[in-house]
């Protein structure tokens, strides 16, 4: 049978669209890290933990710490307020009961290249600001880089695979990568709140501003008291508030938050009314701090919340920046010396796990000695590791709690000594003579009761141990600078880490004004460990990823650890109510509502004190 040049031409064409087309990603309403099947299908109405039918109307009134200078979160420059996430809207929205998986909101579908090396967003047409201009691809291709030019350093090291982003028609937005090794990044973009470009142009964006700005979130800034308060009125106009992924949510006509100065004074301000709902951090407090008529007769409740997430690794930072920390035979001796039993028994009532890992609570831990799978990813790295990564993974020792660190003491003393320290007249001094001597900077008042037993216990090897308590402003401009010798911070950690490592532990954030690497640490095998973790491409990798990590970082005795608690604890003034079902991996504040009947009887006028002077807390 002859065909025509044109008959060949044409059948080849076809051939090759309809192969084009099989090749072509479909539209996807959710992502997920490893492309299993979202909890949620397409036609969901709401998610399980809301409750869709929760009436509208009054005001939840929350407490800040410190003060604010600026309504810029997402700079390093000034102090932000608290809760301005509540007036941006994000391209996806995660969900609370999944590890990590997320849902559509700016964007209606997403698309992922099949070998990685981009990601699709198909804005939603009715997707809107509040001054009701459009949200378009040109807004979100804006935000991108104007975080990257002048956002916090975050964001460069954050979004580091990014090679470019391309508004390919006014609702359609692609961000290509340098590779296709990084599965979370799609997720991670889909988080990127939209500014509005429009607003934004002509303004100086590296500049703290108290001008109220556009979004376009639920809600919206009504009023601004400069470093004292801060309110948000839910917005009538919400162009979002159908979609299931926002039904059952922002239910408060208004959230009011208050600033104090001072931890005691907080929980006096919230006891005598001042402000609803409060997440207890201090373990006296959460024991003994609540009690008042208002607790016995029911008007305020506690309640322990069970928090299924990854506890990351709170403890105190040493800055390796500081010559007499560069040594980990210092830090580990430094660190023998906390005695987390008797603090836990005496000041904590008993409330706290020692923290061990820096990604407690989960799978993700390492334990005991290495797998086969983990030694695969150390042993290329083993000249540059210590020895220590190849043995049981470490965890601090467990004293009896009686206060007599005499064993810890012993080895504390012996690695001083094996590093070229020695006592000398009281002091421990090195070889030039210069005493071991550093300073613990604060800003919550509470916290010197936890330091003063730990300074004592330095004492008795002749280290001394200086607390500098400064207020908000200044500590957040010594931890930009650098300018400490020790903090005490927290590394918070999700079930599915990725992107967030390369913030809090490679070389590329170390010398970044503001970045999350507060020690300052430099380890090229710590930095190809992280990069390994980031490519992971399965679950099973991403686990053994993390665990090698776990024990390089815990090898490095960088921080003196901490503790935490497998509960969120809350206590609220009895005039709400809650969705049956709780997220898994949230308190899911914004879930809740105003019971109109509760609101009216949970705090008699005559019984408000006016609390005047301000609050922090203890650990």
């Amino acid at each position: 049978m002859h065909l025509s040049l044109k008959s060949v031409c044409l059948a080849l064409f076809a051939c090759y669209t309809a192969a084009a087309a099989a090749s072509q990603p479909e539209p996807q309403h959710a992502l997920t890290l490893y492309d299993e099947a979202p909890k949620y299908s397409a036609d969901f109405q709401h998610f399980d933990y809301v409750n869709p039918d929760a009436p509208k109307g009054g005001t939840l009134r929350l407490s800040g710490f410190g003060s604010f200078d600026s309504l810029n979160p997402y700079i390093s420059r000034g102090t932000s307020a608290d809760n301005l996430n509540l007036i941006y809207d994000t391209l996806t929205f995660h969900s609370l009961d999944e590890p990590f998986t997320e849902y559509g909101l700016i964007a209606e579908s997403m698309e992922k290249a099949e070998d990685g090396t981009w990601v699709r967003f198909h804005l939603r047409p009715e997707a809107r600001f509040q001054d009701g201009e459009p949200i378009t691809a040109e807004d979100v291709v804006f935000t991108f880089n104007t975080l990257i030019e002048h956002g916090a350093p975050f964001y460069r090291a954050y979004y580091s695979n990014v090679q470019e982003v391309v508004a390919d028609d006014p609702q359609t937005v692609t961000f290509r990568f340098h590779h296709g090794n990084n599965r979370e990044l799609p997720l991670v973009l889909g988080q990127l709140p939209v500014l509005p470009k429009h607003y934004w142009q002509g303004r100086d964006f590296t500049k703290g501003s108290l001008d109220i700005p556009v979004g376009s979130g639920p809600y919206q800034i009504d009023n601004v008291r400069a470093g004292r308060s801060i309110s948000f009125k839910r917005n009538p106009d919400y162009w979002a508030a159908e979609l299931p992924v926002q039904r059952g949510f922002n239910n408060f006509d208004r959230v009011i938050v208050d600033y104090f100065r001072d931890g005691s004074v907080t929980l006096e301000a919230f006891k005598a009314g001042q402000f609803d709902f409060n997440q207890e951090m201090a373990a006296k407090n959460w024991a003994i701090g609540y009690n008042s008529p208002a607790l016995s007769d029911g008007r305020i409740i506690k309640e322990e919340i069970p928090n299924n997430n990854t506890q990351g690794m709170q403890g105190f930072v040493f800055n390796l920046r500081k010559p007499h920390f560069a040594d980990v035979r210092v830090r580990k001796a430094i660190s023998l010396l906390f005695d987390f039993e008797w603090a836990n028994s005496k000041l904590f009532h008993g409330a706290y796990t020692r923290t061990a890992s820096y990604f407690d609570n989960s799978e993700l831990a390492a334990q005991g000695e290495p797998s086969a799978a983990e030694l695969e990813l150390l042993e290329p790295l083993r000249e540059q590791l210590p020895p220590a990564v190849f043995g049981p993974a470490y965890v601090p020792p467990k004293t009896d709690g009686s206060g007599n660190l005499r064993d810890q003491r012993r080895e504390a003393y012996a690695l001083l000594q094996d590093a070229g320290w020695k006592i000398v007249d009281d002091q421990l001094v090195n070889a030039e003579g210069e005493p071991l001597s550093f300073e613990f900077l604060l800003v919550q008042p509470e916290f010197e009761r936890v330091m003063l037993p730990f300074k004592r216990n330095l004492a008795s090897l002749g280290i001394n141990l200086t607390l500098r308590r400064v207020d908000v402003s200044q500590y957040i401009n010594r931890l930009r600078s650098r300018d400490f010798d020790m903090v005490v911070s927290g590394f918070g950690q999700s079930n599915s880490p990725g992107n967030e490592q390369r913030e809090y532990w490679h070389s590329s954030s170390a010398d970044n004004s503001g970045s999350r690497n507060l020690m300052g640490l430099k380890d090229p095998a710590i930095d190809a460990l992280v990069e390994g973790l980031v490519q992971a491409d399965t679950r099973e990798s991403l686990v053994t990823h993390t665990r090698a990590l776990d024990r390089a970082l815990r090898a490095q005795h960088l921080m003196v650890p901490n503790w935490y608690t497998r509960f969120y604890r809350v206590a609220y003034w009895d005039k709400f109510a809650h969705p049956k079902v709780a997220p898994d991996y949230d308190v899911g504040l914004f879930t809740w509502w105003v019971d109109p009947a509760k609101s009216a009887a949970a705090i008699p006028d005559n019984e408000v004190p006016v609390v005047t002077t301000p609050v922090s807390e203890e650990d």
